[in-house]
C-alpha cells in the first residue's frame, strides 16, 4: 500500500489508508511497551534502512521524532540541519540536493520554509519524500500523530472540534482540517480575522461534505449547540 510512496500532503490519502497507518502504530505502541526499556530498541523492523534529515528549518521535536523513531525501528539517520555546513552554502538548489542525498538513503525527511517544496522534490527523488513541513503549506505527520491521540482517547468519527489561532499560516491546521473532514467532523475555526483558514481550503472541506463554521469567539463556539 504504501512502498515507494511519499507522504506529502494528508490530502492525498484516503480514510482507509490513514486508518492502516492508525492501526499499524497501534500494534507497535503495545509491542514496545511489552519489550520494556531494557530491552533495547524496540525493533528490528527496519534494520538496514537509513533515513536523511533534510531540514531547512530550525526543528527540535520533530527532527527528533523522525531520529528516534527509524532509531528505535532498527535503522539508521543521517542528518543535515545546518545548511551553513553544506553545498547548500555554496548554492546548490533544493533539486539537486534531492538527487544526491536520495543515492545515501532509503527516505527522506523534508522541512523546507517554501511551501509546496516536498512535492517539488518528490518528482526528484529515487526514494520516499515525507514532508515534515512546508512554509504554509502542510504537516501530514503531525496530522497522523494528532489523529492517533485523539483515536486513543475514544472514537474519531462524528466529533466536534475547534481549530484556534494562526490558521492561515499553520501548516499543522491545515492537514489536520483535511483529515479531520474525512471522518464526518464538525470543524469551528476560531482566529482573528487577519489569521483566517485561507478559502481555498474553506472551499475544498465544504464541497466534501465537512461542516465548517468560522468565529472570532472560543465562547461563540463553546456555547454552540
Amino acid at each position: 500500500m504504501f512502498t515507494k510512496r511519499h507522504i506529502i500532503s494528508t490530502r492525498d490519502f484516503s480514510k482507509e489508508e490513514i486508518d492502516y497507518v492508525l492501526n499499524r502504530a497501534e500494534k507497535l505502541e503495545i509491542y514496545a511497551r511489552a519489550q520494556g526499556p531494557e530491552e533495547g530498541r524496540e525493533s528490528d523492523l527496519l534494520e538496514g534502512k537509513i533515513l536523511a534529515n533534510l531540514f531547512y528549518e530550525p526543528s527540535t521535536r520533530t527532527r527528533f521524532s523522525f531520529e528516534t523513531a527509524m532509531k528505535r525501528l532498527g535503522g539508521d539517520v543521517i542528518n543535515l540541519s545546518s545548511t551553513e555546513a553544506s553545498s547548500v552554502a555554496k548554492g546548490e538548489n533544493l533539486a539537486d540536493t534531492i538527487r544526491t542525498v536520495s543515492g545515501y538513503c532509503d527516505v527522506i525527511a523534508l522541512r523546507h520554509p517554501q511551501e509546496g517544496a516536498s512535492r517539488m522534490a518528490a518528482s526528484f527523488s529515487s526514494v520516499p519524500i515525507i514532508n515534515a513541513g512546508d512554509g504554509a503549506g502542510q504537516h501530514p505527520t503531525q496530522t497522523l500523530l494528532d489523529l492517533y491521540t485523539i483515536k486513543r482517547e475514544g472514537l474519531l468519527d462524528g466529533l466536534r472540534i475547534a481549530l484556534i489561532g494562526d490558521l492561515k499560516y499553520g501548516r499543522t491546521v491545515h492537514s489536520l482540517a483535511y483529515a479531520l473532514s474525512l471522518y464526518g467532523t464538525t470543524l469551528f475555526f476560531v482566529s482573528p480575522e487577519a489569521l483566517r483558514m485561507p478559502e481555498e481550503i474553506k472551499m475544498d472541506l465544504k464541497e466534501a461534505g465537512a461542516e465548517v463554521f468560522e468565529s472570532t469567539d472560543i465562547k461563540e463556539v463553546i456555547d454552540r449547540k
